[in-house]
């Protein structure tokens, strides 16, 4: 979905990583990062942010936590993180970037939460229930703080992924941010939800969910009880171009993690600010019946596209020419990805040892393959950075 993009706007780093994978500098298997280019969007989404008084985290998860891509945002004007589990967490406070949010998407678990409040001290932790508000407010009070807590709010009508439903009632915003205040080692801060916006197929546009006049709603109720200067935190496909529209609906906070890399779902319906950078890079193994085999492990079809003729560039000399792109079927989610189908029907078909490169909109983290910054690509003099697995850990390659 995404190679058509990486194609016409980057062409460069596509033609840089066939070439270090066909000298054996990075592996198959890999999801590969831009690292010049993650900078430079780093720092066109800083600015905009600062433009429209918006504190700004980074998502780190969709690239696997790359310690590289965290230094990369941090030279970009991005010095925290929201993460979306522990592992985020402990991965970009390795990486040397701050933790700024943490518990949303996903919630700290009961005995990580000293752990949490301790060594990783974040500025936000936002919590779903009166539970776990009391764990992380007992965490800080014990290593000596106060937490500022979020709470994750939701409305009759609010839209939600499967599996992601959880949080207090809007309606009762103000009695929660009264009885985290009554925590001892806790401070209510503000509100947060997700997504507060999203892409429509209808009408191939992003826009804002109930859930972000949810938030707006709630906020007005807490600044007539006489709270002030609460954050209001609304992630959700976050492009420079869509800032503005979260700032004008009464947001304080943003975490962009596609838009890092131009992946957002609108980054292939428009050339936005930001350029792509991060490609899936694999390799032919064997043919057999017709198609060629190519290693898998990273292939991650986003459900958020309607399904379509995935294409790769395939080759053994680096290239965007529209000649070495041929169609692929991927293995479906059910099913694991050891390997891919490639057509090898026609002239001067895929040989094993070729290079294949993808455009995905991936969730690294949750796939067995590399991640590998590379930086220099602007330059002309790619290098390689880190060669890690999904936890931002290095990786033993080659072996």
């Amino acid at each position: 979905m995404f190679l058509d993009s990486l194609r016409r706007r980057n062409p460069g780093f596509i033609e840089a990583a066939m070439r270090l994978h066909q000298e054996g500098r990075i592996p198959a298997n890999s999801y590969v990062l831009d690292l010049d280019t993650v900078e430079a969007n780093a720092r066109l989404l800083r600015a905009e942010a600062d433009r429209l008084g918006l504190r700004i985290f980074a998502m780190t998860k969709q690239v696997g936590r790359s310690s590289s891509f965290c230094r990369s945002v941090m030279r970009g004007g991005i010095g925290a993180a929201v993460a979306v589990d522990m592992a985020c967490a402990r991965a970009v406070h390795r990486a040397g970037m701050k933790v700024g949010h943490l518990g949303h998407l996903q919630q700290v678990a009961r005995h990580e939460a000293n752990g949490a409040a301790t060594m990783l001290k974040p500025d936000y932790w936002t919590v779903f229930n009166d539970e776990k508000a009391g764990e992380a407010a007992a965490a800080a009070c014990a290593a000596g703080s106060t937490q500022n807590l979020l709470a994750r709010i939701a409305a009759e009508g609010d839209i939600f992924y499967r599996g992601h439903e959880g949080g207090f009632d809007a309606s009762d915003v103000v009695g929660v941010a009264d009885r985290f205040d009554a925590l001892e080692g806790g401070r209510f801060a503000g509100i947060t939800t997700f997504p507060a916006l999203l892409f429509d197929h209808a009408t191939r546009k992003v826009l804002p969910t109930p859930n972000l006049a949810t938030l707006t709603r709630a906020a007005d109720a807490l600044a007539r009880a006489g709270r002030r200067d609460i954050e209001v935190n609304a992630p959700g496909t976050t492009s420079s171009v869509l800032l503005q529209a979260l700032a004008d609906a009464g947001a304080t906070q943003c975490e962009p993690g596609n838009g890092l890399h131009g992946t957002t779902a609108l980054h292939v319906m428009e050339d936005l600010p930001e350029l792509p950078a991060v490609c899936y890079l694999t390799e032919v193994s064997h043919l057999a019946g017709g198609k060629a085999y190519c290693f898998g492990g990273g292939f991650y079809i986003d459900p958020v596209f309607p399904d379509y003729d995935v294409k790769a560039v395939v080759g053994r000399e680096p290239t965007t020419q529209a000649s070495a792109l041929r169609s692929v079927e991927v293995p479906p989610p059910s099913m694991i990805d050891y390997y891919a189908m490639i057509d090898a029907s026609g002239p001067n078909p895929p040989r094993p040892g070729d290079t294949a490169v993808f455009g995905f909109r991936g969730q690294a983290f949750v796939t067995r393959a590399y991640v590998v910054g590379v930086s220099g690509i602007s330059k002309g003099e790619p290098q390689v950075e880190t060669i890690e697995n999904g936890f931002g850990e290095a990786a033993a390659w080659p072996v």
